[in-house]
């Protein structure tokens, strides 16, 4: 520690030294930009069109910073939802629906995909077109390739960036987006460009940083290859009869609307399913404390966009909302007093599901499906309601050794 003090404090007093180390830093950056244009030839790329994207080009240490970083406390989903559909959102994708309502209809009508639905993506991505990102794509995408943990993605998407300039939809100078390559109106990321960019608007570019025409169209064509079925919806909010059993929740089980009431299962707010053969699946995002949701085929095709239910439920929500301005929140409350586990606590819920043999593998603080699972049978296993929420509680629990 203090040889890395005394070289940090001996460059910073001595500039000459400290411009030495950058320049040692950016050749070696240099150096690795030359040993990728094989492989960027290898894909089409031009000599010119790489020689123009990496002009004056150098690692951007905020990339580096960003992609490292892991926060210790997730937001919890009631948060990101009052961020996401805020009354403000809402009002801008009523205004966004009226101004460009001739395009979205088109748009609707061309794909299929709700209009609502598109806005509200928009509305999620780039708050309609304000926060596109301003970072040199090449730049970040570089830095992530060059260094860091996340180098097979940036990659691959340096190249199809790459791709894109050379097929010219747009110069490498307003190539901008945010630190990990997502670009546009909606935010797409390189690949997703290459494989379902449309030009809507006929000027022979697919210019999703500046034309709306494009980037709306973009993303439903997006929706729609991912399966996104026509006239339907993405899900509703439920309530569950007393006696549900919570074991069957989790997009893995799948009934259709007219199984699930049979269950007992009711659509908040005393409305009925308007087409009860849909096959959907209950998913609680915060336990059986909170708000239950029966998901249709849809909300998988949102999921594409963003694989995470707060997003699916937040573009979901708020294209409800902009749709019918008086369909107010979830009736039921999320339970505020379940905060999310602190990385640290969620690497001693994975350990100690392990010691009790509910869990394989080395704990690594990621609560995915295995987790959960593993949650699901040990709530079996010790009476408790088999919702599969890693809460409090359930560490808790497992703490006074279960």
């Amino acid at each position: 520690m203090r040889i890395i003090i005394f070289i940090t404090s001996f460059l910073v007093l001595n500039p000459l030294l400290e411009t030495g180390f950058a320049h040692a830093q950016n050749a070696a950056f240099q150096r690795w930009v030359e040993s990728f244009w094989p492989e960027a030839r290898k894909k089409g790329v031009s000599r010119s069109t790489f020689q123009r994207a990496f002009k004056g080009v150098t690692p951007d240490p905020e990339v580096i910073k960003k992609a490292e970083h892991q926060p210790e406390f997730a937001k919890p989903i009631w948060e990101y939802l009052a961020s996401a559909v805020s009354q403000k959102r809402i009002e801008n994708g009523r205004e966004m629906l009226r101004k460009h309502g001739t395009l979205l209809a088109r748009i609707e009508e061309r794909y299929g995909v709700d209009r609502h639905i598109v806005v509200a993506i928009w509305g999620m991505e780039s708050s309609y077109g304000q926060f596109k990102g301003e970072k040199r794509v090449i730049r970040s995408l570089a830095t992530l390739a060059y260094q860091g943990s996340r180098k097979k993605f940036g990659r691959s998407q340096l190249l199809a960036a790459l791709q894109i300039l050379e097929r010219g939809d747009i110069a490498a100078g307003k190539m901008t987006g945010s630190w990990a390559g997502a670009m546009g109106h909606t935010q797409f990321i390189p690949t997703t460009y290459n494989a379902h960019a449309v030009d809507f608007d006929g000027d022979r570019r697919r210019n999703i940083w500046e034309s709306r025409a494009d980037a709306l169209a973009s993303t439903a064509n997006y929706l729609k290859v991912s399966k996104w079925r026509p006239g339907e919806t993405w899900g509703y909010e439920v309530k569950l009869p007393k006696n549900f059993n919570h074991a069957l929740t989790g997009r893995k089980t799948v009934k259709t609307l007219a199984q699930w009431s049979q269950l007992g299962v009711r659509r908040a707010k005393g409305k009925a399913f308007p087409r009860p053969n849909d096959r959907a699946s209950i998913v609680l995002p915060a336990g059986s404390k909170g708000p239950a949701f029966a998901v249709i085929n849809n909300f998988k095709s949102i999921l594409r966009y963003n694989n995470a239910i707060a997003y699916g439920l937040a573009v979901g929500h708020l294209a409800d909302r902009i749709r019918d301005p008086s369909s107010g929140g979830f009736s039921k409350a999320w339970p505020e007093e379940y905060l999310p586990l602190a990385r640290s606590e969620r690497y001693q819920l994975q350990k100690l599901l392990a010691a009790r043999g509910f869990l394989r593998g080395e704990a690594d603080g990621i609560l995915g499906s295995q987790t959960r699972a593993a949650v699901r049978a040990y709530q079996r296993a010790n009476g408790m309601a088999v919702d599969g929420y890693p809460s409090v509680v359930v560490l808790k629990h497992l703490r006074r050794g279960g």
